[in-house]
């Protein structure tokens, strides 16, 4: 009976320890940025269902601050570009200080799991998100049978635009300075969309991206842009390096070791959405710029993280 009993309590820690480790404690009141810290399924303050949000085993979310919520509240919306209306997810936390537009890959969606990490991250750095469907359900549906939309940068990009000009007439978001998060073919639509919007979009960020894809608008690209690539992922490190050394504004490439094409391996993923925070926020935060002109001290510390980017 001892040892029966032994083994249930240890099925049991083992089961709960799976859950606190892959799940995000969202309750006001607890105030935990994840599940484990929070060392109980049910808190007595939590609500049902706390702790159930499952991102996929991944773990390390950004801490969150004493007195913060854990999450801003994201809301879904009906964005009308290229005469069509695209599905999205929208995230804006208190004094946001930039947004910052996904364009997914190949075959993705606003779901991505990877992507959504990713837009968690930059949201408790300060930054909005708006995470989009570029294609509507019923392309989607041809799409998956087809795969010719998802490589149609042209149209993608034209709807990135779209995006755009929505973010720039809609009242919660039409002050906030645009940066483009790009994923594999995603990255090359964001390139083309980024030259036609060249004063709007202030910051790119590629997460194992095709900017090559983006063909002769490389050399028309002038917004800040870093590109990210797995140690693993040959093929697209050449393809990167390539257009790196096309494109004509400020720019970046950094190599995470041991990662391949979808930064699967632990702590690859937490890897790029650090990077991408800081070079969003260096680029997006108008704070950060002001202080920069108008503070001469701050100016050393300000190249020293950027040579750190």
């Amino acid at each position: 009976m001892i040892t029966n009993e032994k083994n249930s309590k240890s099925n049991n820690e083992k089961k709960n320890e799976q859950l606190s480790r892959d799940s995000v404690c969202v309750c006001e009141e607890c105030n935990h940025g994840l599940a484990r810290d929070c060392l109980k399924v049910k808190c007595v303050c939590c609500k049902e269902g706390s702790h159930s949000m499952v991102l996929d085993g991944i773990v390390g979310l950004a801490p969150v601050s004493k007195g913060q919520r854990s999450y801003a509240e994201e809301r879904s919306v009906l964005v009308s570009a290229d005469s069509v209306k695209l599905q999205g997810n929208l995230t804006i936390p208190k004094n946001a200080h930039g947004i910052v537009l996904f364009a997914h890959g190949s075959g993705s969606s606003r779901h991505s799991t990877r992507n959504r990490y990713v837009a968690q991250v930059l949201q408790k750095a300060g930054l909005a998100t708006l995470l989009i469907d570029l294609l509507t359900t019923e392309e989607e549906k041809v799409d998956d049978v087809t795969a010719h939309l998802r490589f149609d940068i042209g149209l993608l990009a034209k709807r990135l635009v779209g995006v755009t000009n929505w973010l720039l007439q809609n009242p919660d978001t039409k002050n906030l300075n645009v940066g483009y998060f790009g994923a594999s073919t995603g990255t090359g639509a964001a390139l083309v969309a980024a030259v036609e919007r060249q004063s709007i979009v202030k910051a790119i960020v590629s997460r194992g991206g095709r900017p090559d894809l983006a063909g002769q608008a490389l050399l028309r690209v002038k917004t800040p842009t870093l590109l990210i690539v797995g140690r693993r992922d040959t093929p697209v490190i050449e393809m990167n390096q390539e257009a790196l050394d096309k494109l004509r504004g400020e720019k970046k490439m950094v190599i995470v070791s041991g990662a391949t094409h979808l930064f699967e391996e632990p702590g690859t993923l937490e890897e790029v959405a650090r990077l991408a925070a800081d070079w969003f926020v260096c680029y997006l935060d108008k704070m950060y710029k002001m202080n920069i002109i108008t503070k001469p001290e701050k100016q050393a510390e300000a190249v020293k993280i950027s040579e750190n980017l």
